[in-house]
């Protein structure tokens, strides 16, 4: 039986009755699409289920109510689906970059990240988007013929090429994220053209979540106010607008009601400028849309000064506020010293992540302490660090 999402109405959109398939052939769902498939195999996954005490910019135990990459994720999701809805576009596929966008991400956020990319610098070094890439591959251990989700080679590419293409006129191959490399040798993703729509528009998603959820955040913290917030263009205008009409309103829902609006706001930037490069480009078909030499989605000339503007400022008001400085030097130390003594004992880790090594301070053992450490929430690699270097810990 044939299957189609009946909402990718678009002649360019991608189509999961045409999908190019998965690296091990599979019998078709009887009521699911292809993409429905992975979407699925995304939300039962390991990797899926570890987004919750993931953080964004605070660390879990901070506070119940601050962005998670789990509840990141699902609001990049529901904005990825609204406007590719909207755009004729195959939503489920949207749905599932959208989700699994982030499942190479280490604890600790950007600041994890950096320590150990630091880490592997002698080891071909740390990508989180290759990571997910070798997560959805080979990581993932819950099939009985295969490693990995195998995933449609649709989403393989979405995750991998979001961000526009990997390859370049200036890229040097040997400069590839390792896991890209040797998946290449497997399958040809076309790293050198840009993605699908669909994950065009995931990309777009995440940017309108991020960075609107991190005002919210920010404000909660205590990190700058709606004040600081008003000379800020397009941002500014949104707050002033709610307060204008709803004077006595108290703050916490102008908080909500302006973001909600600078949302809706990006969304329908985000489309109307995306139909006027479809009626330029007049792509027919996914294809076309991955030859183009340009992004098909995409904000306005206005809207990316705007946004601009917008992560300026939260990188110097929020991401480097000395109080996240502090809490993110933490982690970077938690993440330093496990990889550090894991690498030069192995013989620490636990039983099936020894599999692979090849002994202390070797190669494959830094890669296998590497997908181990960036597996880790926030909790548990807290948690790990005490166990195994405080020595009064009497789980050690």
């Amino acid at each position: 039986m044939s299957l189609s999402n009946p909402a990718a109405t678009a002649i360019y959109a991608t189509r999961a009755e045409t999908s190019r398939g998965r690296l091990f052939s599979e019998p078709e769902s009887a009521t699911r699409t292809a993409f429905q498939r992975d979407r699925d195999r995304i939300i039962h996954s390991g990797a899926f289920r570890r987004l919750k005490y993931k953080t964004q910019v605070f660390v879990y135990h901070e506070g119940d109510n601050y962005r998670t990459r789990l509840s990141h994720s699902l609001e990049v999701a529901q904005i990825a689906r609204s406007i590719s809805r909207v755009l004729g576009l195959d939503e489920d596929l949207a749905e599932t970059l959208a989700l699994a966008h982030d499942l190479g991400h280490t604890p600790f956020g950007h600041a994890g990240e950096d320590a150990l990319d630091a880490c592997m610098a002698n080891f071909m070094g740390f990508d989180h988007n290759a990571q997910t890439l070798r997560i959805v591959t080979k990581l993932e251990h819950r099939y009985a013929e295969f490693d990995g989700l195998n995933l449609t080679w649709e989403t393989l590419e979405g995750l991998v090429k979001h961000n526009g293409p990997v390859i370049t006129a200036t890229t040097r191959l040997e400069e590839l994220p390792r896991a890209l490399l040797e998946y290449a040798e497997t399958q040809d993703l076309e790293l050198a053209t840009f993605a699908g729509p669909e994950a065009q528009v995931a990309a777009l998603a995440d940017d309108i979540a991020y960075n609107n959820h991190d005002i919210d955040d920010g404000l909660r913290a205590g990190l700058f106010t709606v004040d600081d917030l008003l000379a800020l263009p397009h941002v500014g205008d949104a707050f002033r607008a709610v307060m204008d009409r709803y004077p006595t309103l108290e703050t916490t829902r102008v908080i909500h009601e302006s973001v909600r609006r600078l949302i809706g706001s990006m969304i329908g930037d985000v489309i109307a400028e995306t139909r006027r490069r479809i009626a330029a480009a007049d792509p027919k078909s996914a294809a076309d849309v991955r030859a183009l030499k340009h992004a098909l989605v995409g904000f306005s000339e206005a809207m990316s000064a705007h946004n601009a503007t917008l992560k300026r400022f939260l990188f110097e008001r929020m991401y480097r506020h000395y109080r996240v400085n502090r809490s993110m030097s933490k982690a970077k130390r938690i993440v330093r010293d496990l990889f550090e003594l894991l690498h030069g004992e192995p013989e620490l880790l636990p039983p099936e992540w020894q599999l692979g090594c090849d002994g202390k301070l070797g190669v494959k053992s830094a890669r296998r302490v590497c997908d181990y450490i960036a597996g880790m929430t926030d909790k548990f690699a807290i948690e790990e660090h005490r166990r195994l270097f405080d020595l009064e810990d009497p789980r050690s």
